[in-house]
């Protein structure tokens, strides 16, 4: 198994704004690399993972590859940060290339979700960005809520030489049951032949108290049905997902909501996509 998305932290070392408020508490401690090997242990085991950026900070992207560096292969790949708009991009990230563990650098992110503008990703400067990011060799990741959704379709539209990667099946709004724009958001991105997706995070978007299986199966389903298990990869997103699920919790539900795929097709869900998409090692 790959897990194609978890974060790591500590509140000690800097700030964290996206943790505000009583609702995250829970999560206002360090998660360490020590933290994720027992995580990955446990049945049905990880032998691989992809560490994803938390804050927009060059310094965390470096420790991260440190961390990939002597993780003794458990983290295969890191989506880190840097900022799109620099003109200095591609001297930012070939620099981080030379950092120990820089070879584990597969992708960037930012939290678009959080920019004031919701047309941010189409901005001029930002889809230079973007394809500087493409003639690194590196991908994408998206990280969208609903007022991000059509800037995300119609940025992976007009780059399509970049390779994108959907965080979280872009947060369908799985509590409230509503689903048809959502659907339709996915199904247009899935056109998009350099769009993946990752199963992942779908339990925090339920309620956090009294979610079941059979509530996030329909969202789940859609994703496949439109990505197909090639361009879908499962990710635990531990430990935000500890606000509604454990660990395990979460591996077993992806192993619930992809039990009428074919073998072949589950281990590109769990392994093979993620592998391909970002070029683990």
């Amino acid at each position: 198994m790959v897990d194609a998305h978890h974060h790591l932290w500590d509140p000690a070392r800097r700030d964290y704004p996206w943790m505000a408020g009583d609702a995250l508490a829970p999560l206002r401690r360090p998660f360490t690399l020590d933290d994720l090997r027992r995580e990955a242990a446990r049945p049905p085991g990880v032998r691989a993972t992809v560490l994803v950026q938390t804050v927009s900070s060059a310094e965390e992207t470096e420790e991260f590859l440190a961390v990939a560096d002597a993780s003794g292969g458990l983290v295969a790949g890191v989506v880190g940060w840097a900022a799109l708009t620099d003109p200095a991009l591609g001297e930012r990230l070939a620099r981080l290339r030379t950092l120990p563990g820089g070879d584990r650098l597969v992708g960037l992110r930012h939290q678009a979700e959080d920019e004031p503008d919701p047309g941010w990703l189409v901005r001029s400067d930002v889809r230079r960005g973007l394809a500087t990011v493409a003639e690194a060799g590196l991908v994408y990741d998206l990280l969208v809520r609903p007022p991000q959704w059509a800037a995300a379709v119609e940025v992976t539209g007009s780059l399509p030489e970049v390779p994108f990667v959907l965080d979280h099946a872009g947060k369908p709004p799985v509590a409230s049951g509503e689903f048809g724009p959502w659907a339709a958001m996915i199904s247009r991105l899935a056109e998009r032949p350099n769009v993946s997706c990752k199963l992942s995070g779908l339990v925090t978007e339920a309620d956090w108290t009294s979610w079941r299986v059979a509530e996030v199966r329909p969202y789940a389903e859609h994703v496949l049905s439109c990505f197909g298990p090639e361009r879908v990869m499962f990710g635990s997103d531990w430990p935000v997902c500890e606000l509604a699920a454990s660990y395990g919790q979460v591996t077993a539900t992806a192993a619930d909501l992809t039990d009428a795929l074919t073998p072949t097709e589950r281990e590109a869900v769990f392994a093979t996509t993620a592998t391909t998409v970002y070029g683990l090692r």
